[in-house]
């Protein structure tokens, strides 16, 4: 078996200052979708949203981002906790961000550039999926240098040499379940939507594969994820992010069953 690291999560201290890793590899993922979508734009698959067009997106999709992940977190997560504490919902250096309502959070702001561009909200959501994917994959190298959100514990007999021991999850080796998450949600999904969307594809259907596939995805790797010890599993043994997950798969198969028939 491994042992984690343990990596300090601060990458520079300054005086007071302290940069940490969380952080940086939040700015790693927005760099990457900026560059990406430049990318994207100057080869001409962006449909009618301009350079000008993207920039405003970027700026109100990272408030969407950071406000709907920390919110998302305190709403789907820990309730109580942050009703009988609300002066910690700011303090988002502490951790707890939700990819769910991070991503209600971008959502909303693509639905105000819509509507400020005149643009088809599809058209911006098909333009922005396959740039997520890269931040993601960011996310969860946070999480792992971190070393939270590990894995559950590896079976007894199981053939795992690569079973990890996190400190403060007790001695035995877990699932390595970021780095999991991190080839899963991160590297395959961008692999499966660029190359889905290098080719012209109806109004709505490359946002119907990202749920479908993040879904899917996150659906599967929650099974070696070790659930919120605040929640445990839900009905039918199912984590919570295994119940937010569903539902984008369900509006993804909507989505793309209507998309087919708009073309």
């Amino acid at each position: 078996m491994l042992i984690h690291p343990q990596i300090d999560p601060v990458a520079i201290a300054l005086g007071p200052l302290a940069i940490r890793w969380y952080g940086l590899m939040y700015l790693v993922g927005f760099g990457a979708a900026f560059l990406l979508a430049r990318g994207r734009i100057n080869l001409g698959r962006s449909g009618n949203i301009s350079h000008a067009v993207f920039d405003d997106l970027f700026f109100f999709s990272v408030l969407g981002v950071v406000l709907g992940g920390r919110l998302g977190y305190v709403l789907f997560y820990k309730p109580v906790y942050y009703l009988a504490h609300p002066l910690e919902i700011l303090s988002v250096w502490q951790g707890g961000m939700s990819f769910h309502g991070g991503f209600l959070g971008v959502l909303i702001a693509m639905v105000y550039i819509a509507r400020k561009y005149r643009i088809r909200w599809l058209a911006i959501t098909d333009f922005i999926a396959p740039l997520v994917p890269p931040a993601l994959a960011a996310g969860r190298l946070g999480n792992f240098i971190n070393g939270e959100l590990w894995g559950r514990v590896i079976e007894k007999g199981a053939d795992i040499p690569w079973g990890m021991v996190f400190r403060g999850a007790g001695p035995l080796p877990r699932h390595p379940s970021q780095l999991y998450q991190f080839g899963l949600e991160g590297l395959l999904l961008f692999a499966i939507l660029w190359i889905y969307s290098s080719k012209p594809r109806p109004t709505g259907a490359v946002s119907a594969m990202f749920l479908i596939g993040y879904g899917t995805l996150r659906f599967v790797a929650e099974f070696f994820r070790e659930p919120d010890d605040f929640l445990g599993l839900l009905a039918f043994s199912l984590s919570m992010g295994q119940w937010l997950s569903l539902p984008m798969v369900l509006a993804g198969m909507v989505m793309l069953a209507w998309s087919g028939r708009k073309v």
